[in-house]
């Protein structure tokens, strides 16, 4: 037990240092790697909690998909930091005029919060025991079982979210240069390659 606590003490400690880093620095890479730090430390939470379906799907999707993603569009961006601290003082009021409302709403959502008689039985059901079902196991038969319109409802928004990043990707603008792969096989080998005769000490 005592080496579960501080597991569960240092994975807290880095998650939380690492998520305050992510919002705090300057630097949009180092930014997206202390995102990286933290999904790491979460899984380790997961582990320590016996949810490791969940662990494992917090790497290879977050850490695997996701935040490195994010991080070769970070860097591909031609951030201007001038820039985007110019209007910074300007929309201040605004935005923390917004911030505000959102605190209120939380606190009137987490004032009123109560625990309903289905989730309290669902708290107090008895659990499976681990060697006859898998945590795997449970959240399977969890999801598309009880929750499988949800779930369902949840994949077709992705799909669209997907085909409409693919239509705008797609679109056809003015000015704007575009890859043809066609025109670019179909490229005769004499206009791809120039040989030329240099002679000795006269090249570049």
């Amino acid at each position: 037990m005592i080496v579960q606590g501080l597991a569960f003490y240092l994975f807290a400690f880095i998650t939380v240092a690492a998520g305050l880093m992510v919002i705090s620095v300057r630097n949009p890479v180092h930014s997206v790697l202390f995102l990286i730090l933290a999904f790491f430390n979460s899984a380790g939470l997961f582990i320590l909690l016996g949810a490791e379906f969940l662990a494992m799907i917090l790497i290879v999707v977050y850490v695997g998909a996701v935040a490195v993603l994010f991080m070769f569009v970070v860097m591909m961006l031609d951030i201007s930091f001038v820039e985007l601290r110019q209007g910074f003082l300007q929309y201040l009021p605004i935005g923390a005029l917004v911030g505000l409302v959102m605190l209120v709403e939380l606190l009137v959502v987490v004032g009123g919060w109560t625990l309903t008689p289905e989730t309290t039985k669902g708290g107090t059901a008895p659990t499976p025991a681990p060697d006859l079902v898998s945590n795997t196991h449970a959240l399977g038969e969890l999801l598309y079982t009880h929750y499988i319109y949800l779930f369902q409802a949840a994949g077709l928004i992705l799909l669209v979210a997907m085909i409409g990043a693919i239509v705008l990707t797609h679109r056809r603008r003015e000015g704007v240069r575009r890859q043809r792969i066609g025109d670019q096989v179909n490229r005769p080998a004499r206009e791809t390659v120039t040989v030329r005769d240099v002679e000795t000490g006269k090249g570049i």
